[in-house]
């Protein structure tokens, strides 16, 4: 058997779905709009009891039509893990789109157009979905979870909240010439301080011991991401460890609108 995410027939989801906004709210110099809107992954049945917040959608998302998918969430997909979280998730982005350079997601932090579709996301989710906890993928995240706590909605949210450092900063602070042991150790630390604060709050779907994580990431601290969160028929490489899509190109137009999929060597049955 082949468990796969159903979609988006149920409402309020249904409504949401087709009815997202587009380049007017949504401008193309800031985002990837012809990519297509991303909207989520995880449980939209009643069965979530942790919100995740990330960021935007990048290319194995525009790929797979489901947020999280890359090196973020395959990290952030271990985290759960040490909650004993392995099912019972649902997240959304700030962006519905990608982002295209990071000045344009602090310009629209605040933007209460993009917000307003946002707020419908989370205000669904929480009236459907037994959610015990919400969780913010760095800055941006926790703007957009503030901003919905100043809603009606959002103030009468009593879930615990935890802010912490999006999964793929060591990555970028290396390539600003941090050193790279410093700003995974940074990362790391302030994740178990979450874990510390999350675990015995959020229901496990399994219950683990609490393992923290130590000064790196470890093949142990990781995890896939499962089939019943994707559309049906993706295939497992899909789901892998392994990086399958890089956008490329020789101009920032031509980077902008390739996206290049490739099978990593050891997923390939027919070589």
């Amino acid at each position: 058997m082949h468990p796969f995410d159903p979609g988006y027939a149920q409402e309020p989801y249904a409504t949401l779905v087709s009815d997202y906004p587009g380049p007017e709210i949504y401008p193309a110099t800031d985002f990837r709009v012809e990519w297509g809107p991303i909207f989520h992954r995880g449980r939209l049945d009643g069965t979530a009891r942790v919100l995740v917040i990330g960021q935007d959608p990048a290319s194995h998302e525009a790929v797979t039509r489901r947020i999280l998918v890359g090196t973020a969430g395959r990290r952030f997909q271990g985290f759960l893990a040490k909650l004993g979280i392995d099912t019972s998730y649902v997240m959304v982005n700030t962006f519905v789109y990608s982002v295209f350079g990071q000045q344009g997601g602090n310009t629209h932090a605040k933007d209460e157009k993009i917000a307003a579709y946002r707020h419908r996301w989370l205000d669904g989710i929480v009236a459907h979905q037994p959610i015990e906890a919400v969780i913010a993928l760095g800055g941006l995240a926790d703007t957009a979870y503030r901003t919905w706590r100043e809603t009606p909605s959002g103030a009468a949210f009593t879930g615990a909240y935890q802010h912490v450092i999006h999964p793929t900063f060591p990555d970028s602070a290396a390539g600003s010439g941090t050193d790279p042991a410093v700003a995974m150790n940074k990362l790391l630390t302030n994740w178990n301080s979450a874990l510390e604060a999350l675990h015995g709050t959020v229901t496990p779907d399994t219950s683990r011991p609490l393992v923290r994580y130590g000064s790196t990431l470890t093949p142990a601290d990781l995890a896939t991401i499962p089939s019943a969160d994707l559309p049906p028929g993706l295939p497992a490489w899909m789901r892998s460890d392994e990086p399958w899509a890089s956008r490329q190109g020789a101009t920032p137009a031509e980077k902008r609108a390739t996206i290049i999929v490739q099978i990593p060597p050891d997923q390939r049955p027919f070589s």
